[in-house]
């Protein structure tokens, strides 16, 4: 069964500097950082940049991350891919996990698009008789033409999110943990490209989404949780969680076509979430 179980887990990061001094920690130890709490009580200064994270979610759970920068969201996804073990508490996965932070992560400039199709699916977890059978379709979602036959450094920024994005959202993943990076392409491509997200999400048993775009989180998540300084400031329904952030209703500011795309808004209305 997909799940995902977080009991008072933190996460710490030693600043390993030999130039450190007294003086230094003192003012460090004062102003802090953004993202979490320097400690100074050892020779080496200490990020907190997680504190006392409980969290459980379930297969079906579409749950979107907001918070300023440094807040913490990048942290915790890469806490429940596994990549960063807790330093105190404790993470449980269970199921095959789709990690989604950089687009650009996998790719290798030097070898053709459809070569690289095969290596970012490879580092993404798909096998490659998997990844073979599904290129031909990617390629052609992407509209590359004779490019996918080119080295990817003489692709254009916009071009190389395109072939990343045919891979993501080719996979069939159990979870899904998905930090934003999809910005730089036309917007035409955008639409399909969020047909295609859409339905990469509907395969996922479990979804996790950190994001700045309230459009984009009220398109594929219900529910959010608020990150602040590193830890939990609100968890719950999404329209919720985004008023408290934001200040005020996120279906305020939505265009007609959004609204029409993602039908009519769940949660509390603005009033409620006050």
């Amino acid at each position: 069964m997909v799940s995902i179980d977080v009991h008072d887990a933190s996460v710490n990061f030693p600043i390993f500097d030999a130039k450190t001094r007294s003086l230094k920690k003192a003012v460090l130890g004062t102003v802090g950082r953004a993202g979490g709490t320097i400690g100074t009580d050892s020779k080496v200064p200490i990020i907190e940049a997680l504190r006392d994270i409980n969290l459980s979610l379930r297969h079906g759970d579409r749950v979107g991350l907001v918070g300023h920068n440094g807040a913490g969201k990048s942290t915790l996804l890469r806490l429940l891919a596994g990549i960063y073990e807790p330093t105190r508490g404790s993470a449980h996965v269970s199921g095959r996990v789709a990690p989604i932070f950089d687009l650009g992560v996998g790719l290798d400039p030097e070898i053709s698009g459809y070569e690289n199709i095969i290596i970012r699916g490879l580092f993404l977890g798909m096998g490659r008789k998997q990844m073979e059978a599904r290129a031909e379709e990617i390629g052609e979602f992407t509209e590359l033409g004779d490019y996918l036959s080119m080295p990817l450094r003489t692709y254009s920024t916009g071009m190389r999110v395109r072939l990343a994005l045919g891979v993501v959202t080719s996979l069939d993943p159990e979870i899904l943990l998905l930090d934003e990076g999809i910005g730089a392409v036309d917007a035409e491509f955008m639409e399909r490209a969020r047909e295609r997200l859409h339905e990469l999400v509907r395969r996922s048993g479990l979804l996790v989404f950190a994001s700045h775009s309230d459009a984009f989180l009220i398109e594929l998540c219900d529910t959010a949780i608020w990150m602040d300084k590193g830890h939990i400031r609100e968890e719950g329904a999404l329209r919720t969680v985004l008023h408290h952030y934001r200040g005020k209703d996120p279906f305020a500011n939505l265009s007609q076509e959004a609204m029409n795309r993602i039908g009519s808004p769940a949660g509390p209305t603005a009033g409620q979430a006050s």
